[in-house]
């Protein structure tokens, strides 16, 4: 058994894409595809090790890319100034996840059949909108993600299911807007479950993550409590 990966080029309005797959080279049949959903920041290290450890659990993994080959920041400054674009319109930020998705899905790797998507901030953000277009894919898993809607969505169904996992303490999602986001996965018909971890902010997966100015402080336990629910999602999902 070995973890194998490989870059995939793939392009959306033009803009070049680079994402990262990642698979077990002891499972010769296809398996279900786990896309991957960068932090603000840009696809990077953190995104390819989750896909990795996809990987180790016996699922493909699909680290996806939203900004373009090589495109990344460094700071909050760019980091902010990456995302924004892609907050401000919606509508272009869900087609260039669904293409994403169908890149992974092309993957011969990949059973086409079976999908789904977890992301971590901004990529929480990324799958819930994958499941709010109304997308056929298994379930999406949103870590500290932002709840806000899209608000080009209203009214559609959202046939994937729907894991939140949710630090209470967390300044960028409030009770607000976890309410909110509650009453619309209901509306939507979603098999949904939200799982908030009291004491813990933003980010709670990112052992670089340390700024309760800003909200952001990785929490150990919280990390791998989250984990643990996403791999009993997935086997639900794929059992």
């Amino acid at each position: 058994m070995a973890i194998q990966t490989r870059l995939v080029d793939y392009e959306d309005a033009g803009v070049v894409l680079e994402g990262l797959i990642a698979w077990d080279d002891a499972v010769e049949e296809p398996r279900p595809g786990i896309l991957v959903s960068h932090a603000w920041a840009g696809r990077g290290e953190f995104e390819d090790q989750k896909a990795r450890q996809l990987a180790e659990l016996g699922y493909v993994g699909f680290a996806l890319d939203l900004y373009g080959k090589g495109k990344r920041g460094s700071s909050t400054e760019e980091n902010a100034a990456l995302m924004q674009p892609f907050l401000d319109d919606r509508g272009m930020l869900q087609k260039r996840l669904l293409g994403s998705l169908n890149t992974m899905r092309t993957q011969p790797e990949v059973d086409p059949a079976k999908a789904a998507a977890i992301g971590f901030c901004f990529g929480g953000l990324c799958v819930l909108d994958i499941a709010r277009t109304g997308e056929d894919l298994a379930g999406v898993v949103s870590f500290h993600g932002l709840f806000g809607s899209p608000g080009n969505t209203a009214g559609q169904q959202i046939t994937a299911k729907v894991l939140a996992l949710h630090g209470w303490d967390d300044p960028m999602a409030t009770p607000d807007s976890v309410l909110a986001l509650a009453e619309e996965l209901t509306s939507a018909g979603a098999d949904w479950q939200l799982h908030a971890y009291g004491n813990t902010m933003h980010a709670f997966t990112n052992p670089d993550a340390n700024d309760p100015g800003f909200g952001t402080v990785y929490s150990k336990q919280a990390d791998n409590r989250s984990w643990a629910a996403m791999c009993n999602f997935l086997a639900e999902l794929f059992e």
